[in-house]
């Protein structure tokens, strides 16, 4: 083999090559620190690398294997980890000022289980500010670029573990999923982002988005490496309390098999009408459409709520959490924080009891909305993002004014899978979604693999030179437009800002009053006439 290519091995290439005594792991490390080292400059995606941790790490991997005693797959491999998952000894900052000088005195467990399978820590690497907001200009790292693109998004919140794999400075990454921040970056960076279902993989010491919709899991080449780390993380913990017994099966075996047969459900409507795409990634979707039905696989469109509905529980659901998990530090420190997150976190001041608890009990029908849909259909295929913008492109209040595809399978609590289906005229990535019912992660990683295999689109790699110079990025303007709060909205988010214990300068306040109309809409279409009964998706629900 070619060991000056190192950098192009999926996972599981290397993860064979050094089990097999081919590859040792110094030398994949020092490979991978040396690329790394020469084109991180221009792509930014770690904030602390950890490449002498882990050429340690790989040493004791390296006389373990050629001892005999090979602990599996991922025992070797390099990976990187989102900055909110805590690292004892590491600095943890959670992208935020506020957190510069968090090191951590735990593992949080699902770096633990890494640890127990072997895999070596190349890195914390960037995220957009606690697992929220966009890439502010005004934090204390630069935003990350795209491999594809130097002047591209990678879209967020797992923005470092998304440009990390696609540029090939590591083979898999950890990434956390709230609302699409595993996907998105997967799928702007032309790479494989699975959300794996509620209650499978330990969220216990990783700094929290929401505590009802947040997943962890892995990004990847590949759909096969994607398998090959869940089978690592994945598993009860009781530190978690959202985590529940399951079975745990072997997801690498049950890649293999295809999907003749398989039903699946096609949200056509989505990209054509309500959340329109680019023509290429049209072309691309309806390509991926006829490729699954080669492969053997019953086709037809389905449909769901519309996404707004699933935007506006989710926002008002996580939206709430995040705000009462930094409600302090707003209070105390809230020039430390960067103007996206501020203008994501802030209008939740506007959401109260009642509007919490509609959108739980609108969780639990969206819920239960889904159980004919998956009695009809295996999965569904939904799009994904992609192409990506340019960062300049990037303005905060757009995540008050649309929603996303990606939203329904945090809701509904299902496996999610985002992989690249192809590439526009420009050569930049777009994605698809394959979204299971709760407990189907295997079968949705199946349908991947079996698409991926077929369309080979993974196999592309970013031209990236340690010559280049990234483009400047130019700074927006990103000043507040209060020109839709009325004088009514205006005095009312005042009040509320003021009961949350925030004393907000004309700037912060501005950010709040450009959102606060939107916030008022999501509650407005929350507060509804229900039955009495009508139970919240946080009951506890013992067969769990």
């Amino acid at each position: 083999m070619n060991h000056e290519n190192l950098h192009d091995l999926t996972l599981a290439a290397a993860a064979q090559l050094i089990g097999s005594k081919q590859l040792s792991p110094v030398e994949y490390v020092d490979h991978l620190s040396a690329r790394t080292q020469s084109l991180d400059a221009q792509i930014h995606a770690f904030i602390t690398p950890t490449f002498e941790l882990a050429r340690k790490q790989a040493q004791t991997a390296e006389t373990e294997i050629m001892a005999g005693n090979y602990r599996g797959p991922l025992h070797g491999i390099p990976i990187g980890a989102k900055d909110i998952f805590e690292t004892a000894g590491i600095l943890t900052t959670g992208g935020s000022r506020t957190g510069s000088h968090h090191i951590p005195r735990h593992d949080a467990a699902i770096i633990t289980r890494l640890y127990q399978s072997g895999a070596l820590m190349f890195g914390k690497l960037a995220t957009h500010e606690f697992a929220h907001g966009g890439p502010s200009l005004d934090l204390p790292w630069p935003p990350v670029r795209n491999p594809w693109g130097l002047d591209r998004f990678t879209g967020g919140s797992s923005s470092g573990s998304g440009a990390a794999v696609a540029a090939g400075f590591i083979p898999g990454a950890l990434g956390s999923d709230t609302g699409g921040s595993i996907r998105g970056p997967a799928s702007f960076c032309g790479v494989a982002g699975f959300m794996p279902s509620s209650g499978l993989v330990s969220r216990a010491g990783v700094m929290p988005n929401s505590f009802s919709l947040d997943h962890c899991g892995p990004m990847a080449r590949t759909v096969e490496d994607c398998a090959l780390m869940l089978q690592s993380i994945a598993g009860h913990d009781p530190a978690d309390g959202n985590s529940f017994t399951q079975p745990i099966p072997d997801y690498h075996q049950s890649l293999e098999g295809g999907i003749k047969g398989l039903r699946i459900g096609v949200l056509r409507s989505v990209w054509e009408k309500e959340l329109p795409v680019s023509d290429d990634h049209k072309q691309a979707l309806e390509e991926a459409v006829k490729a699954l039905q080669k492969l053997g696989a019953i086709v037809e469109d389905c449909q769901l709520r519309p996404m707004q509905d699933y935007m506006d529980v989710k926002v008002v659901l996580a939206e709430t959490e995040i705000f009462a998990v930094h409600q302090h530090g707003l209070i105390t420190r809230t020039s430390e924080y960067g103007q996206d997150f501020l203008t994501r976190i802030l209008p939740a001041v506007m959401f109260q009891s009642i509007d919490y608890v509609a959108a739980s009990r609108e969780h639990q029908k969206m819920i239960a909305q889904m159980q004919p849909i998956y009695q009809k259909y295996d999965l569904l295929l939904m799009q994904s993002f992609g192409p990506a913008p340019t960062i300049s492109a990037h303005r905060p209040i757009n995540f008050w004014k649309r929603a996303n595809a990606q939203v329904p399978a945090n809701i509904t609590g299902g496996p999610a899978l985002s992989i690249c289906c192809g590439f526009n005229a420009s050569g930049l990535p777009m994605g698809m979604q394959l979204v299971g019912a709760p407990q189907s992660d295997a079968l949705v990683l199946r349908a991947g693999h079996a698409y991926e295999q077929a369309c080979v689109w993974h196999a592309a790699r970013p031209d990236l030179n340690s010559n280049t110079r990234a483009p400047e990025i130019h700074t927006p303007d990103l000043s507040p437009d209060t020109s839709g709060c009325d004088e009514q909205t205006k005095n009312l988010a005042m009040r509320m800002a003021q009961n949350a214990g925030l004393r907000l300068n004309d700037h912060q306040l501005n950010l709040l009053l450009e959102a606060a109309p939107y916030a008022l809409a999501m509650t407005q279409r929350l507060r509804k006439a229900r039955d009495w009964f009508d139970e919240p998706a946080l009951c506890f629900r013992p067969n769990h």
